[in-house]
């Protein structure tokens, strides 16, 4: 399946998965990269000694390409830089920044970049930066999203139009026939999250796979937009946070309640009920924890029928 992603990474197929907190260490990253696709390890959750570990477990995992998702709000940003040129990591996907901030020296140092954004205006200020490629992302997905809220049906198509370097597809696609919507609509390739949270060799806790696999539509809402607003699963915590609101809090007020390592509690510790669970809409969609590797291969497949039984 080569297109300009394919040939961006030098992998087999255009589907990568996310690098999402406290869900993509090494063993995922590395199970992905094998069948084919793009793994990305989530250095948001770790800190650099951690974040070099698991790049030199998962350089021993796969002799496939892989990346390192790195949003740029870390607070050992240039640690964790060096320590992804000194390890040899290719490939970077940025986050949560201003791509003018690290672009320049990631493609000095020979490393393909790419961010991700919410809207178009960011998109066109991500190639004017310089980077590789921009992934897409509607409100749809988990974690931490855009303030525009606008749906990845409307974005990419929007984004695409604007730019000339590629366009990755990301928010609510866990599927063959996600993948192919979001190709016809103009993407290159796709970025899952979600469905790879519910895999084996994904790093969160077992209580918040199961949690995810029983998910339903309506399950998942978007809030703390005055901080940075983050889809969650509802639980105690979400509930908390609604009751809060009715107060008409202030910004201070919300990030007392929020606190610290909320994300750690919920998605790697597995405390359901005082963690934030961060997951995409699509969790409705998801009804079983399998390898990483079959679920790659369920995607592509049903992709493949689908192309070819109607298009």
């Amino acid at each position: 399946m080569k297109n300009t992603i394919t040939e961006l990474f030098h992998i087999k197929y255009p589907l990568i998965q996310a690098g999402m907190v406290w869900n993509s260490g090494w063993r995922l990253a590395s199970a992905v990269s094998n069948t084919g696709g793009l793994g990305l390890i989530g250095a948001g959750s770790m800190y650099p000694a951690i974040l070099r570990e698991h790049i030199q477990k998962c350089k021993k995992a796969t002799d496939k390409p892989f990346g390192v998702n790195v949003p740029m709000l870390y607070p050992n940003i240039e640690e964790i830089m060096q320590i992804i040129v000194e390890e040899g990591v290719k490939i970077v996907f940025t986050s949560a920044g201003n791509p003018k901030t690290w672009t320049p020296f990631l493609k000095e140092n020979g490393i393909t970049v790419v961010h991700v954004v919410s809207s178009v205006k960011f998109a066109v200020k991500s190639e004017q930066a310089g980077v590789d490629a921009v992934v897409a992302e509607g409100v749809e997905a988990g974690g931490h999203n855009g303030r525009e809220e606008t749906t990845t049906f409307t974005l990419i198509p929007m984004v695409k139009e604007k730019l000339t370097i590629p366009v990755i597809a990301a928010g609510g696609i866990a599927s063959g026939r996600g993948m192919l919507a979001a190709m016809v609509l103009g993407a290159d390739g796709v970025q899952i999250g979600s469905r790879f949270v519910a895999s084996n060799e994904s790093s969160a806790h077992i209580n918040f796979k199961n949690e995810v696999v029983k998910a339903q539509d309506g399950d998942t809402q978007l809030t703390l937009k005055e901080l940075a607003p983050v889809r969650l699963i509802k639980n105690k915590f979400y509930t908390e946070l609604q009751e809060l609101y009715q107060q008409n809090p202030t910004v201070e007020q919300l990030k007392e309640k929020l606190g610290r390592a909320r994300a750690k509690k919920g998605m790697f510790e597995g405390d359901l009920e005082k963690g934030e669970l961060e997951i995409g809409q699509i969790a409705g969609l998801i009804h079983e924890i399998k390898p990483a590797g079959v679920i790659v291969k369920e995607i592509l497949d049903e992709f493949n029928f689908v192309k070819n039984s109607y298009c």
